[in-house]
């Protein structure tokens, strides 16, 4: 872990990350010692930081940061995180603010319960609040996605499905979704609430390259569950197809299966 580019594993308790989640993070898969779709990675850490106003770090300092920690790991799991530093009491950022930026390295997850034929998910209580001066960031502020699952404990199940407060399908916890219906790949708007993940927009971008029919706009829960197909993706799991919604069954279908041999494909391996 790097923290303003020390070897560090603590942060001041008067940091605004930590006082009140003011600042943005993205998670980044490492593979032979590269860290994969870095520029559009940046580009999320550029767009949060203007939105929210903060300073942006140098792009080639987070450049070398990253190479110190991720050079000669197989594979690994790579968190940027900038906050607006440390600050007094009150939500009034100080105009000087000096932001914090944390680059820290962990163990590839262990997927190995997550089977290949496909998901098995529930619809989370837990509902994601309206805030389009937030949406598609992500933010340091993730307590719902926490509350959604700590819902359930069931080994079985491997992912929960979040609707919003006005019951639009948005995402499942911790990944986008998308669903294909009669032959049209379809993706929740993310204006109002939820994340923009860097796989969803990579995969969004092939598949308009190759021509894919693709929708982006608000979905009802019934729509999603008359679906043909339905999968999920984030930077380390790419695309995973889903095969049970509560007890909707889903095949593993064409063209997820064409989605994911053209993000394998664009890659490097």
């Amino acid at each position: 872990m790097l923290i303003n580019g020390q070897p560090a594993s603590e942060l001041s308790a008067l940091d605004r990350g930590l006082m009140y989640g003011d600042g943005h993070f993205t998670t980044i898969a490492v593979r032979g010692g590269r860290a994969e779709l870095w520029e559009q990675h940046l580009w999320r850490l550029e767009n949060a930081c203007e939105r929210l106003r903060m300073s942006m770090p140098d792009a080639g300092l987070l450049a070398a940061e990253r190479d110190r920690l991720v050079a000669g790991v197989e594979q690994g799991v790579l968190r940027l995180t900038l906050t607006r530093g440390v600050g007094g009491r009150g939500y009034r950022p100080a105009e000087d603010a000096q932001t914090t930026r944390i680059l820290s390295l962990h163990p590839w997850p262990d997927y190995s319960a997550f089977p290949d034929s496909g998901l098995r998910m529930r619809l989370c209580d837990t509902r994601l609040g309206v805030q389009p001066a937030l949406a598609s960031m992500k933010t340091l502020n993730r307590l719902e996605q926490v509350l959604a699952r700590a819902e359930w404990r069931d080994p079985a199940v491997h992912e929960g499905l979040m609707l919003d407060t006005e019951d639009r399908v948005v995402a499942a916890t911790q990944a986008n979704l998308f669903f294909v219906q009669d032959g049209r790949l379809c993706t929740p708007e993310l204006t109002r609430c939820g994340v923009s993940g860097i796989m969803r927009r990579h995969i969004s971008t092939l598949a308009l390259a190759e021509g894919v029919d693709l929708r982006v706009g608000d979905f009802s829960l019934a729509e999603l569950m008359n679906a043909d197909e339905v999968f999920l993706c984030n930077s380390l799991i790419r695309i995973w197809p889903v095969a049970q919604i509560d007890s909707r069954n889903y095949p593993w279908g064409s063209l997820t299966r064409r989605l994911q041999k053209l993000v394998a494909q664009s890659l490097p391996t």
